[in-house]
């Protein structure tokens, strides 16, 4: 119907152009009467907020740990209750090998009507606005207002509005304070503290302790955010690196010396631990790994791995890492919706549920961050619904990070495993098979052949 009614608009403009030109019209005239039908088209296009829906079964799709889970399927049900008629299948899983999963789909156009979507997706898989839905075109379903402009600018491409920002979120370091405790050392507050933990916890707990566990993507981040404390500048400007090859040098230099100083395990002995993630390695669950640096959204998946006995905290930013405050904050996850949807008016329903209706907002928490609708913001403050250690470390995040995230720095062929350029530069590194300058040469070959794309 509504090609149809683009059909008829266009020749409906046809029609009064020429009519116009035989009767003496002005260029003027021709060109508002155009403009009236393209924003008639367009107005047939938004959903309209008229208290009705269709039957119908929609899909939704997200990954995260088994609390995640639990809090989405709780608001789905709770959405199925409030709206019955509408029928929510849900997919979910772990994060591992997740993207390359809904990465065949959305090729393939088989993607669920409603997806938690990674912020860098948008440009990674729409760059075009082929993918998902315009969003704007759902502003009388999904209360737009209660996210600032900015926040829905960052997933605004092609001119489109492609997703709704959850939270924002960056990386932080937890640590597991039992087992510092049981070396007979505090948390470390600053790098010097923790490059000397290394040794303490190999004499005092033993050859299999570290004070911090990271996998190749988490060295990465960690490096950019070394880098960026020491140098001052983004790592990528303007579509490509914004740093040397020796500049690089100097942070794989830093990375290769947490091994050295029995800070961070080898990423042969993180694989020979045989977890699918850290989180589900045992050696975190039993306080053997000591520390992550992880995003502030993640704190309730590691904190509640650990087995009993044992306190988690946040962290804090070294300030001796450099002169300025590395590190960046991004808008963490963003729900969208396909734009193959048939039920664009049902999708868009569910969202508003999950981000902005109370018995939505009440049951996803801060699960996923801390809200950045402000209705479900206020609402997680007065029902006591803000996770405190999530609440600690995004405050921390958002009031240290200092630097700008490109949203292909999370692009599959960088960050994907095991076939990433950040994947095998790390592991590379760790296992010997590249020097400093090799690793440092194929990083800024491989990311910039990415970023040219």
């Amino acid at each position: 119907m509504k090609k149809m009614k683009r059909f008829l608009a266009l020749a409906l403009s046809c029609t009064m152009i020429f009519s116009l030109a035989g009767c003496g019209g002005t260029e003027k005239e021709t060109k508002t009467e155009t403009e009236a039908t393209t924003e008639e088209t367009e107005a047939d296009d938004k959903l309209v907020n008229d208290g009705e829906y269709e039957e119908c079964t929609i899909r939704l799709s997200w990954w995260g740990g088994e609390a995640r889970h639990e809090v989405t399927q709780a608001a789905v049900n709770a959405f199925m209750e409030a709206y019955p008629g509408i029928k929510v299948e849900t997919e979910f899983a772990a994060w591992t090998g997740w993207e390359d999963k809904m990465s065949t789909a959305f090729y393939a156009g088989t993607e669920p009507d409603v997806n938690q979507i990674n912020w860098n997706w948008i440009t990674a898989y729409s760059s075009d606005g082929s993918v998902f839905y315009d969003l704007n075109k759902a502003s009388e379903i999904i209360d737009l207002s209660q996210f600032s402009d900015e926040s829905l600018t960052e997933c605004t491409v092609a001119d489109k509005l492609q997703g709704i920002p959850v939270a924002m979120t960056g990386r932080i370091f937890y640590w597991n304070q039992t087992t510092f405790e049981k070396a007979g050392i505090s948390v470390p507050t600053t790098m010097e503290e923790l490059l000397n933990a290394g040794q303490i916890f190999k004499e005092k707990l033993g050859e299999d302790y570290y004070p911090l566990v990271l996998n190749e993507y988490d060295r990465m981040i960690l490096m950019v955010y070394y880098l960026e404390s020491v140098y001052g500048k983004n790592w990528v400007e303007d579509g490509e690196v914004n740093y040397t090859q020796e500049e690089i040098e100097k942070g794989l230099e830093f990375i290769k010396l947490l091994e050295e100083k029995h800070v961070t395990p080898t990423v042969m002995q993180i694989i020979g631990d045989g977890a699918e993630s850290l989180d589900k390695n045992q050696k975190w669950m039993s306080g053997k790994y000591a520390g992550i640096f992880e995003w502030d959204s993640s704190a309730n998946k590691f904190k509640g791995a650990l087995e009993a006995g044992q306190t988690f905290t946040v962290g804090d930013y070294f300030k001796d890492m450099g002169d300025y405050q590395g590190g960046f904050a991004k808008v963490s996850l963003a729900f969208a919706i396909s734009e193959k949807t048939e039920h664009p008016k049902e999708a868009a329903m569910l969202i508003n549920f999950l981000m902005n209706e109370e018995a939505g907002v009440k049951a996803m928490g801060s699960e996923r961050g801390v809200p950045l609708s402000k209705k479900a913001l206020e609402l997680c403050e007065t029902n006591g619904l803000l996770d405190a250690t999530v609440a600690e470390a995004n405050g921390k995040v958002l009031d240290w990070a200092s630097f700008t995230l490109d949203p292909m720095f999370e692009d599959a062929g960088l960050k994907g495993n095991p076939d990433g350029v950040y994947f095998d530069v790390m592991s590379g590194l760790s296992y010997g098979d590249y020097t400093v300058e090799d690793a440092a040469a194929e990083l800024l070959d491989g990311i910039n052949g990415v970023l040219s794309k």
